[in-house]
């Protein structure tokens, strides 16, 4: 959630950034709930100074023995008329607070501008793409034994499949090998996290309410819902939720490797083909939380860490800096990293990692005190290390052979018994 308070003193620069990435903000409905407001507290506080007013008359009265019955009886009356402007400004307060939840983060100035994923900008590329003396197979073509798409669609539906062999052992150990890096080399703690949530755990991270057709929503009883995770940014982030962390613990670098359910509502006839875009797909997620002059290096740290794997792997990539029109709801800059597809000839993005800055915090109301003893909000920042199924499927392509077979990179081979070479795919 943006600042209220920016709102208020700068509400030109609040517009102006929130049209930038394609938002238009109700500058009409903002200033007719803010009239409400400030007329009901007027009236509010006039209620108040004329009780202490009259409560001062009624002990003078009662320090001589008369009657203040009629000043009592006024008592009274302004106590009701307060509890109705009470109430009217809590309604107004929560009119506001919905609106607010509604509202994306403000991009950073760094944040390229612009209107679509177009105009992204290249930070840096890495890497040599593969050459082949032969024809190029997708990785559909490529493991027609592993993946079994049809026996996934027999079981679930569309867009979800079944790996076995080697593939199902090449998956595990990709997952593995990331989960290993992430906390063995860059400093991660290892979390095993509960796969459903509740709704205060998505409103913290943003994904509620705007984006509730894009969750796997389950009833845990009649009055209560569970949503399946998007990403383990969710149960990692919300860690902090209501807590005010000690600064000497900042920061918090927290990775997890889980299932992760996406609805894929907006995505309909996109990537059809393939373990592209799935309802289901594993993720090795990297969450820190730190202070806020320091987010940006943190960010930055993070890219690395994400970059490392896919050197590790030798996989081409790119790096590439979101403009303002394709960044998430909650975040303030993104970078993408993009691994390259044979098949599709292009690069596919396997990683987004962003800085959210405080728009999570305030929502989660997560604070860490200063050594000057004030209650400062985190700043939050999440980014995959990496997708497992996107790095699936390029390993696949890049280290495919001429006959079919699948070499193993080198740093996975020991996740594989020393396995070298996949033929049963």
């Amino acid at each position: 959630m943006i600042d209220l308070n920016l709102i208020r003193e700068d509400i030109d620069l609040v517009v102006r950034k929130l049209k930038s990435r394609g938002f238009d903000f109700d500058l009409k409905l903002f200033e007719t709930l803010e009239n409400k407001r400030k007329t009901i507290q007027v009236h509010t506080q006039e209620l108040q100074q004329k009780r202490n007013e009259i409560s001062k008359q009624i002990g003078l009265l009662k320090s001589k023995g008369e009657d203040a019955s009629n000043l009592l009886e006024q008592v009274s009356k302004i106590s009701d008329d307060s509890k109705k402007f009470e109430s009217q400004l809590n309604k107004i307060q929560d009119e506001i607070s919905s609106y607010l939840l509604s509202i994306p983060n403000l991009p950073h100035d760094s944040t390229p501008i612009g209107n679509s994923e177009l105009e992204n900008v290249v930070v840096r590329t890495w890497g040599d793409l593969p050459n082949f003396d032969f024809t190029v197979k997708d990785h559909v073509d490529l493991a027609s034994h592993g993946l079994d798409f049809d026996l996934g669609a027999k079981l679930s539906g569309s867009r979800f499949v079944l790996m076995k062999g080697e593939i199902a052992q090449l998956h595990r150990a990709i997952g593995q090998f990331m989960l290993d890096i992430q906390t063995s080399e860059h400093g991660y703690e290892e979390c095993c996290t509960p796969y459903l949530v509740n709704d205060q755990s998505l409103l913290g991270t943003g994904q509620l309410p705007k984006f509730e057709q894009d969750l796997f929503m389950t009833k845990k009883n009649d009055d209560e819902r569970l949503y399946l995770i998007p990403t383990s940014e969710v149960p990692l982030t919300n860690i902090v939720r209501d807590e005010i962390i000690s600064q000497n613990l900042l920061p918090l670098k927290f990775t997890a490797y889980t299932p992760c359910f996406r609805s894929e509502a907006g995505s309909y006839g996109k990537d059809t083909r393939g373990m592209i875009r799935q309802h289901q797909f594993d993720k090795v997620e990297m969450v820190q939380i730190v202070e806020p002059e320091k987010s940006y290096d943190a960010l930055e740290e993070m890219v690395l860490h994400a970059e490392n794997i896919l050197k590790k792997l030798e996989l081409p990539y790119q790096v590439v800096s979101l403009c303002t029109g394709d960044i998430g709801f909650s975040a303030a800059k993104t970078y993408d990293l993009e691994v390259w597809i044979p098949s599709q000839n292009k690069y596919r993005e396997i990683s987004s990692v962003s800085n959210c800055e405080d728009f999570q915090a305030r929502r989660l109301k997560a604070r860490y005190k200063s050594a000057e003893g004030k209650n400062i909000l985190l700043h939050t920042l999440n980014g995959s290390g990496l997708a497992v199924g996107r790095t699936l499927v390029a390993i696949l392509e890049n280290y495919q052979q001429k006959d079919g077979s699948i070499k193993v990179p080198k740093a996975l081979q020991n996740y594989l018994d020393g396995k070298e070479l996949l033929t049963q795919i």
